[in-house]
Order: C-alpha cells, then sequence, then structure tokens
C-alpha cells in the first residue's frame, strides 16, 4: 500500500497541525482481511457515487476475527439527499445522524455481518471538532479505524485530518476536566470512562480500562503526538495532581460541560435506539443479543416486537433500565 504524505503548507513546511493526521495517515498502513474489503466494497456501492470512502473500526479491527462477529462500518457520503433514494431516510439522517443499517454476504462460503452507518463529509466534520457536545463520534474515532475504498487523496487526506481532530478533541475535553492526568493508562482511561458515562451503554463497569489495554501500545504512541499539538494550540499546560481533594468549584466549567454530555448523549442514545429499529432489519434481535452478550442480560424477542419495532424499542428501553442493563 502506498504510504501518504501529508502535503506541506504555503511556507513550504508541514504545519503543526498535521502531524496527528500524519501519524493517523501512518496508521491506515495495514491490511486487512478480504471478507472486510469485500463488504466494505459491497456497502459502498449501495450509495453509488456519493460514497466519498468507508471508515472500518471496533472489536473486528482490533482482532482480525470475522466469523460468528459483525463487522462495523461508516459509509461516509457527500451528503444525505445524494444518497438516499426516500427522502424520509435522508430526512432522518440530517436531523438525528446517523441512520443504521445491517448487511450480510457469503464471501468464501462464510457469512460476514456488518452494522453500517451513514454519515456525511460535513457531520463528520462538525461531530470530531470540540464545537460538538455529543460524544459519540469523536468519541468513536479517537479509536483505531481505518479508511478503505477512498475516492481519492483528497478524501483520503480529509477525513485522515478529521481522524486526528477526533483524537485531540477527546483528549482537550478531558485535560479541561483532569488536566494533571497526561501519563497516556491515565488520560486514555479517564477519557473512555467519561464518554461510556455520557452514552447508554450495556457494558459493564471498567471497560474504559479495557478498551485501553487493548490498544494500548498505540495510546502511548498517539499520546505525545496529540499532546505536543495541544501545547501548541495552548490547551494544555503544566499541573500536578490535587494533594487535597478538589474544591467544587475547580474547574466548573468543564464539569458543567461534562454534565451537559452526559445529558445530551443519553437523549440522543435512546432517540438513536427508536430511529434504529425502523432502518436496521432485525434491530430488535440485534439489540438483545448485543446486551446479552455485554451485559448478560437475557430478553426474550417476541413476535409482537419484530412487528412494532417502534414500540417495542421503548417498552424494551424502561424494561431494561430497571435490570441495570443500561447506564
Amino acid at each position: 500500500m502506498k504510504k501518504k504524505t501529508v502535503k506541506p503548507d504555503e511556507s513550504g513546511a508541514a504545519s503543526s497541525s498535521q502531524s496527528m493526521q500524519q501519524f493517523i495517515l501512518d496508521e491506515w498502513q495495514r491490511d486487512v482481511p478480504e471478507a472486510v474489503k469485500m463488504a466494505a466494497h459491497t456497502i459502498g456501492a449501495l450509495y453509488g457515487s456519493a460514497t466519498a470512502g468507508v471508515l472500518f473500526y471496533g472489536s473486528c479491527l482490533r482482532t482480525g476475527e470475522i466469523e460468528e462477529k459483525i463487522l462495523d462500518f461508516y459509509v461516509l457520503v457527500d451528503s444525505y439527499q445524494a444518497a438516499y433514494e426516500k427522502g424520509w431516510l435522508a430526512t432522518a439522517n440530517q436531523i438525528l445522524p446517523p441512520n443504521v443499517f445491517y448487511h450480510e454476504m457469503v464471501v468464501d462460503g462464510v457469512v460476514v455481518r456488518s452494522k453500517y452507518a451513514v454519515l456525511s463529509l460535513q457531520d463528520l466534520s462538525f461531530r470530531v471538532s470540540s464545537a460538538c457536545l455529543n460524544v459519540s463520534i469523536w468519541a468513536r474515532f479517537c479509536q483505531p479505524c481505518l479508511l478503505l475504498n477512498a475516492r481519492d487523496e483528497t478524501i483520503q487526506q480529509q477525513v485522515a485530518g478529521n481522524i486526528a481532530e477526533a483524537v485531540n478533541t477527546m483528549l482537550s475535553n478531558l485535560l479541561a476536566l483532569k488536566p494533571w492526568a497526561t501519563e497516556p493508562r491515565d488520560l486514555w482511561v479517564a477519557a473512555f470512562e467519561e464518554t461510556y458515562a455520557a452514552e447508554l451503554r450495556s457494558e459493564r463497569g471498567g471497560k474504559g480500562l479495557e478498551i485501553y489495554l487493548l490498544d494500548q501500545d498505540r495510546y502511548h504512541a498517539v499520546t505525545p503526538v496529540a499532546l505536543e499539538e495541544l501545547r501548541a494550540k495552548g490547551v494544555l499546560v503544566a499541573a500536578s495532581p490535587p494533594q487535597t481533594q478538589p474544591a467544587r468549584t475547580e474547574n466548573f466549567n468543564a464539569k458543567v460541560y461534562w454534565f451537559l454530555r452526559r445529558l445530551n448523549g443519553k437523549t440522543v442514545s435512546f432517540l438513536r435506539l427508536i430511529k434504529a429499529s425502523m432502518t436496521f432489519d432485525g434491530g430488535i434481535d440485534y439489540l438483545a443479543w448485543k446486551i446479552r452478550r455485554h451485559a448478560g442480560v437475557e430478553i426474550e424477542v417476541k413476535d409482537w416486537m419484530r412487528r412494532h419495532p417502534v414500540f417495542a424499542g421503548i417498552v424494551l428501553f424502561w424494561n431494561l433500565r430497571r435490570k441495570g442493563a443500561f447506564k
């Protein structure tokens, strides 16, 4: 695979804001199983010329395992109007991105299952930035991902810059709350715990440490690059751990923002679950499988739930909240 290099600015030198971008481009110089490439190509082709590229992420990227797993993709499109024939899907994606769908295909006798979301390039750019209150996109893509089937080098560079921004947003938001947490383990574990708390999650406690340990070497490598950029931007200042219990007013603004992120995140997560029940084939069954896998809560999916997925999604949500499946 040809190595991509960040283009210099007008002065002839790469700007300081480009070193994270180059880190991401270098990180993308890896191979994936042929079945993943075929799934990404097939799913991307569903949106024709509107598709700019497909981001692959999640546990299957980390492990390389495919059988009995579900691949995770984001299809990046120029616009929702260009991507969809049905106007209501474009509107739903615009109002509450992303739309989530299910896909499966057979590759060499193996059923390859995928869950994929559709997101516009404009929404990606906004939702990885510090201006976005909702955590879901910048918290997801500060973790390892891989761009497949980029339309051209311009898209490759643009999306790499977006992913670099997701890393910086994650760390800058955490450092505003805990400015002394600059060691990679402390930084990333705390960041993941805060963002997981800002969504409806079925996973048990301690997920932040688990995510960090799965890619420990990567987080150790990316941290100094990101912190150097944040220093250059004036976001990172020297700080020491408090020797006594911090005052309640300390980092007050950051605490308020994280409270608002939790409020926003849980509300948006609930609305996305309801919307996904209309777009995700077998959505109720998938939800039951995911909750059983991550939280150990058994759910009996009845026929009426499949016939009325929106109503079933609301009923399930409240029942599962009482059982502790969501946090």
